[in-house]
């Protein structure tokens, strides 16, 4: 019911000034000017050891070189088991094979975005589409929307598409470009056999020979003891098992135990493989993982409690209960064992390693004591910052969880501003969402539906449906399993909106009247007869989604009222914005002007500089409809420098096809037709449909 229930409605100009005439409405579009778009390169930089994979690479030369363009886009897969170079070899083919394809290189990992198994393979998309230019603010919302777009962003291009970790044909079909001329290299650990409709080569990634283990095992550690003793090299590289994952950790062991023999070392993993009957593989994390020192051995015990791919120090300290300095401490250890990965976004761990430190972790806590500590610890820290983040990112607002207390000995983060929180709720999202599901999972549910809370901000502004539709349905369970009538509430009416936004309107209706029939019980404090207003407000949202504006009305009119009643000047503010909007849609400019310049007077008033932004922006555009279009420009042209400001390509198209319509009633052509050519070329350079439509 609070602003932020309303931050992304079809107008994203969101900070807005009052002006006054339109005056030269030709100064500054030429800021818009619209620069190439960069060529997509989403490789990691190349690895300083490859060796052999001759015989692939020049299969998978020779398929491109014949491939006709009517077969559609060459695909490659690359099959093998973990840990069997797969992926670097995609790397190194796309690197190889980068002249031919000038376009560029897309990357996208769907173990990423993978959850209970499952890829939401719109989301790929929208990775995909990022990677073309397409801004987020201009991607599609439904999964037809994202491919029609990504159809038409790849079409006739010349790219290389990586996709990384497809467990089913199904999951890399839809994530194929348009264009015939483009090379796609999907890498499974099985064969893909429904790869329906495309006619796939398929390249299996065996182990190395022994020759090939060997010279790799060479270029990773360059130690004198490997010379002094061949055999010892052989033996060594034969237990890897042809793994170039295995070789990359032993290496490094023979780096860090440079007093120890060289026929020592192979005497313990062969007498660990013999001795505990392990696979192969697991001799050398076990072995990597015994030189470890105490808290860098417990740390990775503990990582596969964390949900997302990647770690951060302070969220690794979380997990250990300890300061950052002893996480990243240790971190760097694992990092140094081979046994983690530093990238970007924060050290990750292979999924074999993942299981291996599972195991570990068993059998030095057998009843899971320690782990379900570490969970606890860690799920209440990302509740604790997450809500931080959101209320120094979008400031006070209706919530019903508490925040939590600091976790002894872990350290905050340190949030700047406003801006550094939304980019963390970003950067930690998939830790984030994965942590709802964790803290369920787990029996935490206060802590599972008041993580929701925040997420709602960072939803807003980055709509990454199947992960909000899962984190709220999980909120939703949460609320009812403890019997919390305002998280009940809550948590359906914020599940509605990614449901209705992907035009799955009967399952938002569906969610909207539980939440309306649960609101009845509510008591008639203020707090709670606000809730109820929200319901309404929700309601008429959904109504305004579907164009039933007689419904919608009715709705706002009747949560203003409530707002009236209780006092809550901010709740009148926003319903009057709202009808605003709706007599607007309806075909109602008169009415729309007296309701948004209450709206706009009143968000002056309150010193509501968001508020005062968008119902500026509305009455300009209700104004003109009036047929007052020179009392409009004003506004308009605030709204302009704000989305140029703030960087919003879609919101400076939109503003621009607004100055445009001024522009044609006050007679200015060549204006009109300026700012339409710079919105169609913003458009065009940020991905939208060619028709101009962006799915409602």
């Amino acid at each position: 019911m609070a602003e932020e229930t309303y931050n992304s409605l079809d107008g994203r100009a969101d900070v807005v000034v009052q002006a006054g005439r339109v005056g030269e409405l030709h100064q500054h579009l030429h800021a818009a000017a619209v620069s190439p778009q960069p060529t997509p390169s989403q490789l990691p930089p190349a690895p300083a050891h490859f060796e052999d994979r001759q015989a692939e690479q020049e299969r998978i030369a020779e398929a491109a070189a014949s491939h006709a363009d009517h077969e559609g886009p060459l695909v490659v897969a690359l099959t093998g088991i973990g840990g069997i170079g797969k992926t670097a070899l995609g790397f190194h083919v796309a690197r190889q094979l980068g002249d031919r394809y000038p376009d560029g290189v897309l990357y996208v990992d769907l173990d990423d975005l993978r959850r209970d198994g499952a890829v939401e393979v719109a989301d790929a998309l929208g990775e995909l589409l990022t990677g073309l230019g397409v801004s987020p603010d201009w991607l599609e919302r439904s999964f037809a929307g994202r491919s029609k777009q990504y159809w038409t962003r790849s079409r006739d291009k010349r790219l290389i598409v990586v996709i990384d970790n497809a467990r089913y044909g199904a999951e890399a079909v839809p994530l194929l470009p348009a264009s015939a001329h483009s090379l796609v290299i999907v890498t499974s650990q099985g064969l893909l056999y429904d790869l329906d409709g495309v006619a796939a080569v398929e390249v299996p990634v065996n182990p190395l020979a022994v020759d090939d283990a060997v010279r790799l095992l060479s270029k990773i550690v360059n130690d004198p003891r490997l010379a002094a003793r061949p055999d010892a090299v052989v033996e060594l590289a034969r237990s890897c098992g042809g793994l170039p994952a295995a070789l990359q950790v032993a290496g490094q062991w023979i780096r860090k135990y440079r007093r120890r023999s060289l026929s020592r070392l192979v005497t313990e993993l062969t007498a660990e493989l013999h001795e505990r009957g392990i696979p192969v593989i697991e001799a050398v994390w076990d072995a990597a993982y015994s030189g470890l020192e105490p808290e860098a051995g417990r740390l990775y015990r503990l990582l596969p409690q964390h949900p997302a791919p990647a770690v951060v120090g302070p969220a690794a300290a979380a997990l250990l209960g300890c300061g950052l300095q002893p996480a990243e401490d240790a971190l760097e250890e694992l990092e140094s064992a081979g046994l983690l990965e530093n990238r970007p976004e924060g050290y990750r761990m292979h999924e074999l390693l993942r299981g291996h430190a599972e195991r570990r972790a068993r059998r030095t806590d057998p009843e899971g004591v320690g782990r379900a500590e570490a969970r606890r610890r860690l799920i209440r820290w990302y509740r604790r910052q997450a809500a931080r983040a959101d209320l120094l990112a979008g400031g006070p607002r209706m919530t019903f969880a508490g925040l939590e207390t600091m976790v002894e000995d872990i350290p905050d983060i340190d949030f700047t501003g406003k801006a550094e929180a939304l980019r963390w709720l970003e950067a930690q999202r998939l830790a984030l969402y994965g942590c709802v599901r964790l803290a369920f999972e787990t029996g935490l549910y206060e802590d599972a539906w008041a993580l929701c809370e925040p997420l709602w901000t960072h939803f807003l502004d980055h709509p990454h449906y199947a992960d909000v539709t899962d984190a709220f349905r999980t909120g939703v369970a949460a609320a009812d399993r403890l019997e919390h009538l305002p998280a009940m509430v809550r948590m359906r009416c914020q599940l509605a909106r990614p449901l209705w936004e992907q035009e799955r309107y009967d399952e938002a209706a569906e969610q909207l009247r539980h939440a309306s029939g649960a609101s009845e019980a509510l008591g008639e404090t203020a707090q709670e007869r606000k809730l109820r207003a929200s319901v309404m407000e929700f309601q008429g949202l959904l109504k305004s989604a579907q164009r039933d504006w007689t419904g919608a009305t009715a709705d706002f009119e009747a949560a203003r009222r409530v707002h009236a009643a209780i006092g809550n000047a901010y709740g009148v503010l926003l319903q009057t914005y709202l009808l605003g909007r709706t007599a607007l849609d309806q075909g109602d400019p008169e009415r729309a002007v007296t309701l948004l310049s209450a709206a706009h007077r009143m968000a002056r008033e309150q010193e509501r500089s968001r508020m005062t932004s968008r119902a500026g922006f509305e009455l300009g555009r209700a104004l003109r409809r009036a047929g007052r279009a020179a009392e409009a420009g004003g506004l308009v042209r605030a709204a302009l420098a704000n989305a140029r400001e703030r960087g919003s390509t879609f919101d400076e198209a939109r503003v621009l096809e607004e100055l445009a319509a001024l522009a044609d009633e006050l007679g200015e052509t060549a204006e009109a037709e300026e700012c339409r050519t710079t919105a169609r070329s913003l458009a065009a350079r940020s991905g939208a449909l060619p028709d101009g439509g962006q799915s409602s």
